[in-house]
């Protein structure tokens, strides 16, 4: 039995709280808590949508970093467990305090780690496409009424919440490569839906980072099973749309901006699924989740039902309009392959038409790991506006800028501008597919932008 192990089987803790509880994935584990009867309280340096729904629950956050700020009943160490996120910084003065006295302190990725191992778990791994596909998932296996909690790593349409609460038999999770956090979990079924290069900062190489998903697949627990995108160099059930595949999805057509597909089983094909959300990198991602809904034995018609139902994801080809003269999509892509797949989806579903990117660059690091291939990706669009690298946990890098990137993409038509004067120069453009692309803080600027398209400013 390891440490953690230990502690969650010998302490049964009445206070949980949270260091960084506005995070996606922190808010999460944090309602998680609530919902269970547990007394939830936590810090986060800034105040926002999610922390403000958090203390409408009855959370108490506060948002200075100062141990006379911790709630008095939260200072007794024998009932309070300290959740951690790798983001708090190594100066915060609240984790100096419960480092130095006899807390039990976790990373969230360990706290998951113990739910996977109580529960039937399906975890979702990949370094693109983890929130989509698991949001999916949750969403089928819910609509099943399946007795599970799901962790999502975005806020899901359907039930406007980043965390969907059915029972406690079974658990949805992103298995999240950042930090090696996946490999704490312990899965019954997993996935990977992508291992380009990322978090180079954290694994030196594209090999380190490869060795680290073959890591995960050993995690899985006996008799589980792995669903692998064709194409990766890890074995397992192979998904796609390729017709080698296990589970394929093929007789593709598309009819009013939706797929039309069948899915092939190693068994069976079961026909007439469809699904409204424009892009092969979607297309593949509902693919797995089909496959491991019908691996944990839901039934076929059902899932037929709740994929139709299902609503997206905020921030994850997110429409914000789309009529016949205009279409505006917002999307958290951060990668080259991520932007990539979203030119292709809107080619696909809008061809013809002029498009306009608008991309916030996240961290220096994945700038100056990629920058040839975001200059490459960005290229592809009929107008490109650039803004400044959004710095999220980084110091500046010298040589590493906006500007840097900007001279590499190879379109004339392409602008650098700054977050404040986004909305004007969007207004200004004649393209009629408008797209905002990062996970930076440009998603807040993106009522402001419908607004002014839909001429309500």
């Amino acid at each position: 039995m390891s440490q953690v192990q230990a502690h969650i089987s010998k302490i049964r803790w009445s206070n949980i709280y949270f260091l960084g509880i506005g995070g996606i994935g922190m808010s999460a584990l944090a309602r998680y808590f609530h919902a269970n009867g547990k007394v939830v309280a936590g810090y986060d340096k800034t105040k926002t949508k999610l922390t403000a729904e958090l203390e409408a629950l009855g959370i108490e956050i506060h948002y200075e970093d100062s141990v006379s700020n911790v709630p008095m009943s939260f200072l007794n160490y024998d009932r309070t467990l300290v959740v951690y996120t790798p983001a708090i910084p190594k100066d915060s003065r609240e984790m100096a305090h419960f480092k130095n006295s006899p807390y039990t302190i976790m990373k969230r990725s360990e706290v998951l780690g113990i739910i996977t191992q109580n529960t039937y778990s399906l975890a979702v791994a990949g370094t693109h496409g983890k929130t989509t596909t698991s949001t999916i998932l949750g969403h089928l296996l819910r609509f099943c009424n399946v007795k599970l909690t799901a962790f999502l790593g975005g806020i899901s349409e359907n039930y406007n919440s980043n965390l969907i609460l059915n029972g406690n038999e079974v658990s949805v999770i992103e298995a999240d490569e950042f930090d090696r956090s996946f490999l704490t979990l312990s899965p019954d079924l997993a996935c990977i839906t992508s291992m380009d290069a990322d978090h180079l900062d954290i694994y030196g190489s594209k090999e380190a980072l490869h060795e680290s998903f073959r890591d995960f697949t050993k995690k899985i627990k006996p008799n589980g099973k792995l669903f692998v995108k064709n194409g990766l160099p890890i074995q397992g059930l192979t998904y796609g749309i390729e017709d080698n595949s296990d589970y394929c999805a093929n007789n593709i057509t598309i009819q009013d901006n939706s797929y039309f597909f069948d899915v092939k089983t190693p068994t069976e094909t079961h026909k007439g699924f469809s699904f409204s959300f424009p892009g092969r990198h979607n297309l593949s991602n509902a693919l797995v989740a089909l496959a491991m809904a019908l691996e944990y034995g839901c039934n076929v018609e059902e899932l037929k039902l709740a994929l139709i139902d299902f609503k997206g994801v905020q921030r994850r080809f997110s429409y914000q309009i789309k009529s016949t003269n205009l279409v505006y999509v917002d999307d958290y892509a951060h990668h080259p392959e991520e932007i990539n797949a979203i030119h292709q989806a809107v080619r696909e579903m809008y061809p013809n038409q002029e498009v306009l990117v608008a991309f916030q660059p996240h961290l220096f690091t994945r700038t100056q790991d990629f920058v040839e291939e975001f200059a490459e990706s960005l290229s592809n669009f009929d107008e490109i506006l650039l803004l400044d690298i959004y710095p999220a946990r980084e110091l500046p890098i010298q040589g590493v800028t906006a500007e840097w990137l900007f001279d590499k993409i190879k379109n004339d038509n392409k602008k650098l501008v700054k977050k404040e004067n986004l909305v004007n120069e969007i207004k200004a453009s004649k393209a009629k597919i408008i797209l905002t692309l990062g996970a930076g803080d440009i998603g807040v600027e993106v009522q402001s932008i419908k607004k002014a398209l839909l001429n309500e400013d």
